[in-house]
This record gives C-alpha cells, structure tokens and sequence, in this order.
C-alpha cells in the first residue's frame, strides 16, 4: 500500500510541475485532464502526509523516552505517543478506503426512471413521492433536475417519470436507490382503513457520454407527436413531442418536457445512451459474479430494498438492516443518513473482498 501511496505523491508532483509550466492552458484538454487527475489525487496525499506527520511523532516521542528521566515528562511523551499510535490506525483504515478502485461512474450525471409497481394507483402516489423526495435531496446537493418525460394517473400519482439529475458526483450518491420501493400506509382511496401494501421501482442509469457507448443513428427510429398534459403555453399546439426507438433492443422513450422537438430529441438520446450503457454494465456485473456479490447492490430492479412505513414512521433499508424512525424527514429529502451507511457497507464489503 506504502509503494501505491509514495507512487500516488510523485504523481502529484509532476502534475503540479506540469501546471506551472507556461502556456499549459493553450490546451485546455490537457489542461482539464491535469485539473481532474491533481483534484482525485490531492485528498490522498494531504491523508497520506497526515499519516507520515503521525509516523513522525511516534519516531520521536519513542526516541525521547529512551533518554528522559523527568517522570511528568515521561507520562506527557506516553500520551503522545499513544495518540499518535490511534492516528496511525485510523489513518490507515482511512487511506484503505481511499485507496479502493474507484467506480469510474461516480462522477456522471444520472437519469432516474420511477414507474408505479404493485398497488394500482396507491403505487403511482407513492411513485410521485419518491420523485419529489430526490427533487429535495437534489436541492440539498445542489444538483439540477430535469424533467424527461411524465405519465399521470388521475389522481396526481406517476404511472412513470423519468428525469435527469446534474452534478458532481451525482451518480456516486444515488446509484444505491436501484430497486423496489415498498410503502406500506392506509392509502386515501382507502374507505375501510385498512393498511395496504404498494411498491414502486427504481433504476439509476449514469450518463453515457458518446465515447462510451457507440450508438449508430440509423438503428433509431424517430416519431414526433403532439404533446399532452399540463405542458404550458405552445407545448400542446405543436409536434414537439419526440419517440425514440431503438431497433436492435426494442427500447422506446418518450419526451416531451421541451417545447423544441430538438431538445426534446437530444433529450430522448441521452436516455437511450444510458439504458444501453447500463446494459453493457449488468453484463459486466453477471460476468464478475464475486465482486457483484461483494457490493451492497447497485442496479437489480427486482431486488426490494427499502420499506416506508408510514403508520410507524419507518424506513428500513434491507441490505443492510439499517432502520429509522424519521420517515417524514427521509420523504422530505434528508436522505444523508442513508446514503452514507450504505457507501459505508460497500466499501467495508469491498475491503473484506480485498483482504480475502
């Protein structure tokens, strides 16, 4: 691990030799690239001189009581070093972690695509709930949401949404929400009181950019139609709808967000570059069976994974039995708790895989 991390601090130096050199941003590809790799790189080292700050003090303090006799000298030299000691143990586990190979998707945008499961129109309710509960966790990170395409029922419910999520690291802290979403709540088209049992599905698809899916246009077939619903002002009064289909897999997307049948195309684009790319990934994840087993779980649809419970004010993750009784705080977007337990159990599950 010591060779990686001495490997890591030389990298980082050229790098910022590089970035002094006159003239580095006549190319701004290089330029970005160098920007990126030193911004990766630098938590890393700053952990790493942290540890070796720590190393430092444990050689010193050791070397000081070989030749010190004041007994008060001699207990603040042992606490010293005993905390030093802690430092290096936690330094250690710390830089592990760090040290993981990184999921090369945490930095991308994602699509979310929530469809109402079992429970009829209780489960579109339930749909548009979740959807609004990630608009709020977005708001609280700072990310930008944007809708793709909407199918109401009549009651305010979401048969299916599908809409975009812009910024750093936006993949990184949704990819855990793939899965089934089960409530369990007296629904208010309920006469008899009786609690019932709905679920909504999940899929969180990273961004493809062009280079990573190589998509050929004449395998798409476009539609264009009038939009419908609440669009606003000249959205319903012209073909500015888009269908796309994709021959070779039978995939169709709708979207009609837009009032231009270019953006709406481009946006239809994008989400068929990522369903293909999260196909390539699920063959990559079957084909590497031990490390799909190792993760808490990144993208099975069928799994269930959390249950919301409203009478009790429950949100249970199962995988990793992980309860909280602040449910009205998790559907207004306070989603921290969850997600940094479940990054937790994954990198602990990856850690024990890399110790094996």
């Amino acid at each position: 691990m010591f060779d990686k991390l001495e490997d890591l601090v030389r990298r980082y130096e050229e790098i910022q030799n590089e970035l002094s050199e006159p003239g580095v941003t006549n190319d701004q590809s290089r330029f970005k690239k160098l920007m990126k790799e030193q911004s990766d790189l630098a938590g890393i080292v700053e952990k790493y001189r942290e540890y070796k700050k720590a190393q430092q003090t444990v050689d010193e303090s050791l070397e000081l009581l070989d030749s010190e006799n004041d007994p008060e000298m001699r207990e603040m030299l042992k606490s010293e070093l005993s905390g030093a000691k802690e430092d290096i143990t936690r330094i250690e586990n710390e830089l592990k972690i760090m040290l993981l190979p990184k999921d090369p998707n945490d930095d991308k945008n994602v699509i979310v695509e929530i469809r109402g499961g079992a429970g009829g129109d209780e489960a579109a309710l339930f749909a548009a709930e979740l959807y609004r509960m990630y608009c709020k966790y977005a708001d609280t990170m700072r990310w930008h949401v944007e809708m793709v395409s909407l199918n109401e029922n009549g009651l305010g419910g979401f048969k299916e949404v599908v809409f975009m999520v812009n910024g750093n690291g936006a993949y990184s802290k949704l990819k855990y929400e793939s899965g089934v979403h089960r409530v369990q709540r007296i629904p208010v088209t309920e006469s008899g009181g009786r609690i019932h049992t709905s679920t909504a599905t999940v899929a969180i698809m990273p961004e493809a950019d062009e280079v990573d899916v190589q998509l050929d246009l004449n395998d798409c077939k476009f539609d264009v139609f009038r939009a419908s619903g609440n669009g606003g002002q000249c959205v319903n009064t012209t073909d500015s709808a888009v269908r796309l289909t994709h021959i070779p897999t039978g995939i169709v997307i709708s979207c009609q967000d837009e009032k231009s049948q270019l953006k709406n195309r481009d946006k239809a684009l994008k989400v068929l570059r990522a369903k293909l790319y999260e196909l390539e990934l699920e063959k990559a994840a079957t084909a590497e069976a031990d490390l799909r087993r190792s993760q808490v779980g990144t993208g099975d649809r069928s799994e269930k994974i959390r249950t919301y419970n409203f009478p009790q004010s429950r949100c249970t993750d199962h995988r990793i039995k992980l309860t909280l009784y602040t449910l009205d705080d998790v559907m207004n977007g306070n989603l921290e708790q969850l997600v940094d337990s479940l990054t937790a159990a994954d990198q602990a599950a990856k850690l024990l895989k890399m110790n094996e």
